[in-house]
């Protein structure tokens, strides 16, 4: 059995899966079986320590796979793009599951998971948002996302951040402002509490963004989504040869904002293939087809 895992800044997604058939592989094989998914909290090392990650690990993923024989583990996530991250998860892990253990960044599992090895144009929209040029292989180039301070154009956190600022700016109708304070039992008070003095304030922000969706058919809703998600491709998608391979993808905010990035690239002329909501899919066939 191998075990997956996408790994986000808001939830980790983990999947354990019988691929001893596409071990086998036999002309009568069958597609691998998932035998277990658990959701857990967001694993990320830019915010973690080895031991604060070690002990999610523990205590949502251990029990779950009690008796199970493990081959291998494939952690793709978030923050885990520089190899002294990648080294505290694997460590992290390796406390508990005595197998092979790659670890990965979200962005090259968003890649094989919506390109398979067809080279592409891969992009995360989520609560963070990435992008990459996709050889096939690996990932060739990679315009720093820089977080949601700097940057994650279109992503979650922030579009929660852009309907923060403008609610707390007035740039809002003041019967939109006081719908979102009372949805999310909100005061201007507790909103600079928790994104300045809490921890994951890009997670609280991504929450928010959900009321955005509510609300598109507000023009002033409208044209903060709008911009935020031209904003992504313009600043990203439009530095890599944009015109020569089709854009894919994944993450949530990609999901259900999907009509406005249709227009949005249709408007830059960029020519868009698949968006989905989660990678573990592709990912499952990706292990089977590589194994």
């Amino acid at each position: 059995m191998i075990i997956l895992a996408d790994g986000g800044s808001t939830k980790t997604q983990w999947v354990v899966v019988d691929n001893k058939q596409t071990l086998a592989k036999t002309p009568t094989q069958v597609a691998p079986t998932i035998v277990r998914q658990i959701i857990a909290k967001g694993i990320n090392p830019f915010f973690q320590t080895r031991d604060e990650i070690a002990a999610e690990i523990q205590e949502h993923l251990m029990q779950e796979i009690k008796g199970f024989s493990i081959d291998a583990v494939y952690f793709y996530g978030a923050g885990c793009s520089f190899p002294e991250k990648n080294e505290m998860v694997k460590s992290a892990i390796r406390q508990f599951i005595d197998a092979k253990i790659e670890v990965g960044s979200d962005l090259l599992a968003a890649a094989r998971a919506l390109c398979g090895k067809e080279p592409s144009i891969a992009c995360i929209m989520g609560t963070g948002s990435n992008s990459c040029y996709y050889d096939g292989q690996t990932i060739q180039d990679n315009v720093s996302p820089l977080g949601f301070i700097l940057g994650d154009e279109g992503s979650g956190a922030v579009l929660g951040k852009l309907l923060v600022g403008d609610c707390l700016k007035n740039q809002l109708s003041p019967e939109l402002k006081e719908k979102f304070f009372a949805q999310f039992e909100l005061t201007p008070a507790i909103l600079l509490e928790r994104v300045y003095k809490q921890a994951f304030p890009n997670r609280f922000l991504a929450s928010l963004s959900p009321f955005l969706i509510q609300n598109i058919n507000d023009p002033q809703v409208y044209a903060l989504v709008f911009n935020a998600i031209k904003s992504f491709f313009v600043r990203n998608v439009m530095q890599y040869d944009y015109k020569k391979y089709k854009v894919h993808l994944v993450g949530s905010i990609a999901f259900y904002y999907k009509d406005i990035i249709q227009e949005v690239t249709k408007e830059l002329g960029i020519d868009l293939g698949n968006i989905i909501k989660s990678p573990m899919e592709g990912l499952i066939k990706f292990h089977d087809e590589n194994s």
